[in-house]
């Protein structure tokens, strides 16, 4: 019988940002992190059949307060949510369900409020297939977590600015 996780470290990412073959380093199905392929990235960046479109900052505030509402209506603990441009990171304690349900349920929920305020987003994928998530075990996974998906992230944005 295994334990329930603290919580679940969340990432998934807006369509067509991180490919296969990201210089920024990419996670393969059962093999995990991977080097960077440019000639792999280049050939899923030419089979994609819609652009790429970035979350500004009122679609990453509507991604941030639908995450909200459904861990209040589903009664899980949110950590913190954390929607940038191209990608978002949850850390979000849920009782008897796994990270992959719960993170298509987020994705789910989310992509029906970016297509009502946003009509571009219609008949076209907003998010990458699938996504990631982490078991988290201990406290101290838990702090690195929540100071990654928020202060982490947030400096990295100041420091490319």
């Amino acid at each position: 019988m295994h334990d329930q996780p603290l919580a679940y470290f969340i990432t998934f990412t807006v369509y067509g940002t991180f490919l296969q073959g990201d210089w920024r380093l990419w996670r393969s199905r059962g093999k995990g992190s991977q080097p960077p392929q440019p000639s792999l990235e280049q050939w899923h960046r030419e089979r994609l059949k819609h652009d790429i479109i970035l979350l500004g900052k009122p679609q990453r505030s509507a991604v941030e307060s639908e995450i909200a509402r459904l861990c209040n209506f589903r009664t899980w603990k949110l950590w913190i949510a954390n929607a940038r441009s191209n990608h978002v990171h949850i850390v979000v304690s849920a009782s008897d369900i796994n990270g992959a349900k719960v993170r298509d349920q987020i994705k789910a929920n989310c992509t029906r409020v970016l297509r009502q305020g946003l009509p571009v987003f219609i008949d076209r994928p907003v998010w990458s297939v699938g996504g990631d998530w982490q078991c988290i075990n201990s406290e101290s996974e838990l702090e690195q977590a929540i100071l990654y998906a928020g202060e982490v992230q947030d400096r990295k944005d100041r420091e490319h600015q």
